[in-house]
C-alpha cells in the first residue's frame, strides 16, 4: 500500500522563528517557509516538516540524526556556534560517545535545539 509512497517526518516546536534561526544559521540547512511552518530541505531526503505547537513537550529520544565524515570537526564547529552537547556516563569531554574504537557502533553525540528536542551527530558508515 505504501511501497511507492514518498514518506516524510515532522516535529514541532514552541517557537518557529528561534527553530528557524537554529536550523538555517546554526546548522546550516536550506529552511523554507511552508504556510503554517517550516521545511527542512534534508540532502536525499523528502525534507523534514517544522510545526508550531503551543503545547509543544520535547521528545525524549533522538529524533533528528546527522551523519557527518568528521565527528569531532562537526562538533567543535557546533560548539563555536553555541550550541551545548549533552554529557552521558559513556561520552568524552566533547560529548562524544566514542562507539567506534569499543566495536559498538558509530561515534555519536547529542545536543537540543531550542525547543529542546534531542539531536545526534554521529560518524557516517
Amino acid at each position: 500500500m505504501f511501497g511507492n509512497t514518498k514518506a516524510f517526518s515532522g516535529f514541532s516546536v514552541d517557537d518557529l522563528e528561534a527553530a528557524k534561526k537554529f536550523y538555517s544559521e546554526t546548522l546550516g540547512l536550506d529552511v523554507q517557509e511552508t504556510g503554517p511552518g517550516l521545511r527542512l530541505n534534508i540532502t536525499g531526503g523528502n525534507g523534514v516538516i517544522v510545526y508550531p505547537k503551543p503545547n509543544h513537550e520535547p521528545a525524549t529520544y533522538t529524533m533528528l540524526n546527522f551523519p557527518v565524515d568528521d565527528i569531532d570537526q562537526a562538533v567543535d564547529q557546533l560548539a563555536a556556534k553555541g550550541v551545548t552537547f549533552e554529557r552521558y556516563e559513556n561520552t568524552d569531554e566533547k560529548g562524544v560517545a566514542r562507539g567506534r574504537a569499543a566495536n559498538q557502533g558509530p561515534d555519536i553525540a547529542w545536543c537540543k535545539h531550542p525547543a529542546g528536542n534531542i539531536l545526534a551527530v554521529l560518524t557516517a558508515s
